[in-house]
């Protein structure tokens, strides 16, 4: 299985850089894994809303050319639907079995996505109804898929 990730902004945290690598390792058992930055635009408080629109497009357009025509795309968005670490696994498990060896995981910026990025999306995820920064959901999905491999494979890890 190839998974991207597909992300607005740079890692600035070291913390961070270095959990995300720990995880991108301990994946290399189950699938190939890719983290794709792009640029996030500055967003000064008080936009507007037409504002806040082009902003999101913006970013948009830089996610959706880097996402594969065959690929299965699930949006992090805060209106999805939340999965247990089980049901993740399951998910996972079902696209593997159904032919989708192409999954990219998509993550905003700090304004959310676009509406583009959320239509071409095959799946909209919600870790959370809390907002969490983009750079910190990355190392958060990369365990959790990790998680949900260790539970499709019946390996310790999960508990």
């Amino acid at each position: 299985m190839n998974i991207t990730i597909i992300s607005v902004g740079k890692l600035k945290e070291k913390y961070l850089r270095e959990g995300i690598e720990e995880y991108k390792k301990r994946l290399t058992r189950y699938c190939s894994i890719d983290i794709i930055e792009v640029p996030d635009e500055k967003a000064p408080e008080n936009l507007s809303e037409r504002e806040e629109e082009q902003i999101k497009e913006k970013e948009g357009q830089g996610i959706l050319k880097h996402i594969r025509e065959s690929a299965y795309v699930i949006a992090l968005d805060i209106k999805g639907k939340m999965l247990s670490s089980e049901e993740l696994s399951g998910l996972l498990g079902e696209l593997a079995l159904s032919g989708n060896s192409s999954i990219a995981f998509v993550i905003g910026g700090s304004l959310g996505l676009s509406k583009e990025v959320l239509n071409r999306a095959n799946y909209k995820l919600s870790f959370s109804k809390m907002t969490f920064p983009h750079q910190l959901m990355r190392l958060i999905l990369l365990e959790q898929v990790y998680r949900g491999f260790k539970i499709l494979k019946g390996e310790p890890y999960h508990k």
